[in-house]
């Protein structure tokens, strides 16, 4: 069948196979695919005792689909074997797809490993997000190491595997006024509105169903007045025009200013309203009652994000279908389930009232309901001395504010957290009021990740190893991979796990050198830190050790030491300011490490540009450490950190997010913990945390930080890193310094143990075989059971 379409494909452009170019290869594999997806597999999931899911989330971070499909349908070998045939490679033809420009970091990549399993496991759901022209944007370096931001365009107008769906428009309105027609009755006459149209990604699931991953693309209802324009008006003649195309312009446009805020808010409406307004259309669509909603439907909130669909749905609710607060409230609270991933009070989304009742008036006024309905509830369950305390961290308009987070847990049936740690401290530091008031509404599911891309598709080697030893489909049951627990100590299967490990870290190094013209020792450990940038992540605290080791290398050029590369991935925000200090301070000592030829073979810095999937697909195979060395408390879970573990990395940890439990699993032995813990850094603050004592105390740890601050690794400019110095001598809120001495004791553990590569085999091996409960299968049975269940 495939030769057939060959044949026709190439009598369509009149050439032979042997003329055509890998990107007309990649365009007929990926047509064939798209035929296979509509030919094998259903289009909606079966109805079970769960319901359908809803998830709306601001990102997807869903990487290249195709070598992912042709897995999923079964037929990747097929399409491999035939374009051998024609002296052609698969893996080079699947290189011309760009990763789709649709998320940033961890809450999109988690996004997109849960559509793969509701779809493998055929829990009916719709994925919700927008159509980004730019995405987030294209990272590059300066002359002097600084982050350098273009757009980001991946070509989504002619992405093959997307379809348009005009049928599906919406219409969005913003701004204007609202009109009290009596009682609870209001009418809000927008001042312009925004159409929103269709695409959909087929999210294709392993051995399961195809779903859709339902992005919206904003447009003018008018594309362009002729008339005002004739009279002179040019520019209000095209305004409409360009406001609607800005919404789904970037991903998270810059907000640092009152224009940006403005936008973020608008694209974060326009991607609810059209996501409610298509639920509804759907549900109606299937002759059920609005009454019903909660009963096949519940609409899951990634994050804060999304929180403007819950007065959007009691908005259609109460003004479009004319039912009474009580009834269109009751249908609203069953219906919302929130996650939350974050405990940083600045990441809890808060926007300006003027700013709200500016853009949508009429959601101010439901949201202010909603709040002094809570008061009431709050007053009801808290004593007078209890109680001011309670309505400070309840309500959801406070001191001219509007708490997203808030909004969230008081419209949702069910909250949870994404690691248990963090489920607790959500619980126990973040919400109480609302636990006490809301009992039973708090769960944790600890996050997962999809094995078929972070394992079968991304390190083929080690999948076809587990192949030959587990009995049973390890793709659709994570689990399984116990198998190879007795195997950990077996000489020939060690030999096999480390020569697929070196061969993958061959791979990388290709990579390194090609990117940014770096040869690395490739028999030297690769430390891996990739995620996005962020003070609380502490990529600073892995410099300051960079640092130190290169000073005790050029003091001590003869000493024996196991040779290191440190790689590092990830973008940090544009407004960002400490978040690319870090970036640039780890380039400029990348810059004079690996000029120095003191350090050839003993110590190297990678620094890899615009981290995207495709990018991580790459490094994570071929890591030996997982560096996931957040303060205690402030990562909810991570997702980087099961990805490296259960392809063969040391996890180098605090006791943070899902470091807790991969200990807990691998067993402490597996991994290497260091650092304060959640309740000693409390103890810190509480004493009264001086970083500077650290500085002057420890002697390695201010030769370190002195480099940085004299020019040693800023072309002698000792302004350019100023303000990172500064903030680490005399502010220091993730207690960089106070974790230094333990983190170089761990790179030190880290050193030792590499040496006995039998034992540090037998690690990696039972890391891979006992992390099976972080598939993200294993989560979304857990939300099916804890939270999606038909009450």
């Amino acid at each position: 069948m495939a030769e057939q379409a060959l044949h026709e494909y190439c009598e369509r452009l009149s050439l032979q196979p042997k003329d055509l170019s890998t990107t007309m290869w990649y365009q007929f594999i990926a047509q064939i695919s798209q035929q296979a997806i509509l030919q094998n597999f259903p289009k909606n999931a079966p109805l079970t005792n769960t319901r359908k899911v809803n998830y709306l989330s601001m990102e997807f971070l869903i990487g290249r689909l195709l070598g992912n499909n042709l897995m999923s349908l079964g037929v990747y070998q097929d399409a491999e074997s035939l374009l051998a045939k024609y002296g052609q490679n698969l893996v080079d033809v699947l290189e011309q797809e760009r990763d789709p420009s649709l998320g940033n970091g961890g809450l999109g990549r988690l996004a997109a490993c849960y559509l793969d399993s509701m779809a493998s496991l055929a829990q009916p759901a719709v994925g919700y997000g927008l159509h980004y022209q730019y995405g987030l944007f294209k990272q590059g370096f300066g002359s002097t190491g600084e982050q350098r931001e273009t757009g980001d365009g991946w070509n989504r107008d002619f992405y093959l595997q997307q379809h348009h769906r005009p049928e599906l428009q919406q219409t969005v309105g913003f701004a204007g006024e609202v009109l009290h027609c009596g009682d609870d009755r209001y009418e809000w006459q927008p001042a312009w509105t925004i159409c929103g149209e269709a695409f959909d990604l087929p999210v294709v699931g392993y051995k399961g169903v195809q779903q859709p991953l339902r992005l919206w693309q904003g447009y003018s209802e008018t594309a362009f007045d002729l008339a005002q324009f004739n009279d002179g008006d040019y520019l209000l003649a095209e305004s409409k025009v360009v406001d609607a195309s800005k919404l789904t312009k970037v991903l998270y446009p810059n907000d640092n200013h009152q224009e940006g805020k403005e936008l973020r808010l608008m694209q974060q409406y326009f991607h609810c309203a059209c996501s409610i307004a298509d639920i509804l259309r759907e549900h109606l669509a299937k002759g059920r009652s609005l009454q019903q909603l909660p009963e096949f439907e519940v609409i899951q909130l990634n994050d804060t994000h999304p929180a403007i669909a819950i007065p959007e749905l009691m908005r259609v609710l109460l003004d479009q279908h004319q039912l009474h607060w009580e009834d269109a409230w009751a249908i609203c609270s069953k219906t919302f389930a929130y996650t939350n991933h974050t405990l940083l009070p600045e990441a809890l989304e808060q926007w300006d009232q003027p700013l709200l009742a500016k853009m949508l008036p009429r959601h101010l006024i439901i949201i202010d309901r909603i709040n002094n309905e809570l008061y009431q509830q709050v007053k009801a369950e808290f004593s007078e001395d209890e109680f001011s305390q309670a309505w400070q961290e309840t309500a959801v308009l406070m001191n001219n504010k509007v708490r997203m987070a808030n909004l969230c847990v008081v419209g949702s049936f069910a909250v949870n957290g994404v690691a248990q740690i963090h489920s607790d401290l959500v619980v126990s530091d973040l919400f109480p009021a609302y636990a006490r008031l809301f009992k039973g509404r708090f769960h944790n599911v600890t996050n997962g990740i999809t094995p078929r891309r972070w394992i079968r598709q991304s390190n083929p080697a080690l999948s076809q190893l587990l192949d030959q030893h587990i009995q049973g489909d390890w793709t659709k049951d994570l689990e399984l991979l116990r198998q190879i627990e007795p195997l950990a100590k077996d000489p020939q299967f060690q030999t096999a796990y480390r020569q697929i490990k070196q061969q993958n870290k061959q791979v990388l190094a290709q990579v390194i050198q090609e990117t940014i013209g770096l040869k690395v020792n490739e028999n030297a450990i690769f430390d891996v830190q990739i995620k996005r940038f962020h003070e609380y992540k502490r990529q600073h605290l892995n410099l300051l050790n960079i640092i130190a080791t290169y000073q005790e290398l050029k003091a001590n050029p003869a000493q024996e030491c196991v040779p290191r590369v440190f790689i590092f991935a990830g973008k940090a925000a544009p407004g960002y300011f400490m978040a690319k200090q870090i970036i640039q301070a780890i380039n400029g000592v990348a810059k004079v490490i690996n000029s120095d030829p003191d350090m050839q073979g003993k110590l190297q810095v990678a620094f890899l540009p615009d981290y995207r999937v495709s990018l991580a697909e790459k490094i994570i195979p071929a890591a030996d450490v997982s560096e996931q060395i957040s303060l205690a408390g402030k990562e909810a879970s991570g997702t980087g950190n099961m990805k490296l573990a259960l392809n063969g990395a040391i996890t180098l940890g605090t006791l943070d997010g899902a470091n807790v439990e991969i200990a807990e699993y691998a067993g402490e032995e597996n991994v290497v913990i260091f650092g304060h813990t959640v309740d000693s850094v409390r103890q810190l603050r509480t004493e009264g945390y001086v970083s500077k004592r650290y500085y002057e105390q420890d002697e390695t740890l201010r030769k370190a930080i002195d480099a940085l601050a004299d020019g040693t690794f800023s072309d002698g400019e000792t302004e350019r890193f100023e303000a990172l110095v500064n903030d680490m001598l005399h502010h220091d809120y993730f207690c960089v310094l106070a974790d230094f001495a333990s983190y170089r004791q761990a790179q030190q553990e880290i050193a030792k143990r590499y040496q006995n590569q039998t034992a540090w085999v037998e690690s990696t091996i039972l890391n891979t075989a006992r992390l099976g409960t972080f598939s993200s299968d294993r989560s979304i049975r857990d939300y099916q059971t804890r939270i999606w269940y038909k009450a």
